[in-house]
Order: C-alpha cells, then structure tokens, then sequence
C-alpha cells in the first residue's frame, strides 16, 4: 500500500520503490483498500530489500512494528513509522479490511506530512 500511495503522491518528483525482509504476496484486501482511493496496485509484487540496488536511494521508510525490520547497508535517510502489518489481523473479512484502511490512511498521512509541496 505505501508504495502505491507514494507512487500517487509523488508521482514523476520521486522513484519511488518497495520491499520487505520477508515478502510474499500482495494481499487481496490491500488491493480492495486501496481500490477504494482509486489506486490500483493489483500488479505490484513483494520483493525482497535485497533486489534493490542502494545507489539509487536517498531515504528507506521503515513500516515494521512487531516484525523485523529490514536491514538497508547504505547511507541513507531513515524514517521509522512503526504501523501494524494489517496482514497480521484477525476476525471478519469487514474488520479485518477495516485495519487495512486504517493503516492506508495513516501512511497517507505521513507522505502528505512528508511532501507539504504535493498535491
């Protein structure tokens, strides 16, 4: 979600990339939430932090709260918004979606915070 979120943030301005330290699929209630904004990220794909070549990074934002964060060996800026893995919840598929629009819209936020001069 947060890079399709910053990918519609930024746009052009930014490259913007993703990964984790334990990928896996992208979850089907994340590509409803994000549906919901009219953001399709239905053809994004996991991937993990080692595909992604340091040189062209200049910040990492950390999501992890309960699961290990990845590692970046470079030097870089660094922004550690711990937010839940929405993944991780549990009950209704309604309250389960519930907590990925919750942690959307809080990435949503941080990026608006994080980009005052963006649309």
């Amino acid at each position: 979600m947060a890079e399709g979120l910053a990918r519609a943030r930024f746009g052009e301005r930014a490259r913007v990339q993703s990964a984790g330290s334990a990928p896996s699929s992208v979850n089907p209630l994340a590509v409803r939430a994000m549906a919901e904004l009219g953001i399709d990220i239905s053809g994004q794909r996991s991937k993990p932090v080692d595909n992604i070549d340091p040189a062209t990074v200049d910040t990492v934002v950390t999501l992890c709260a309960d699961e290990v964060c990845p590692v970046f060996p470079s030097r870089v800026r660094r922004l550690h918004w711990p937010l839940p893995d929405p993944a991780g919840a549990s009950g209704s598929e309604d309250e389960r979606l519930a907590r990925f629009r919750t942690v959307r819209d809080e990435i949503a936020a941080r990026l608006e915070r994080l980009d005052p001069a963006g649309s």
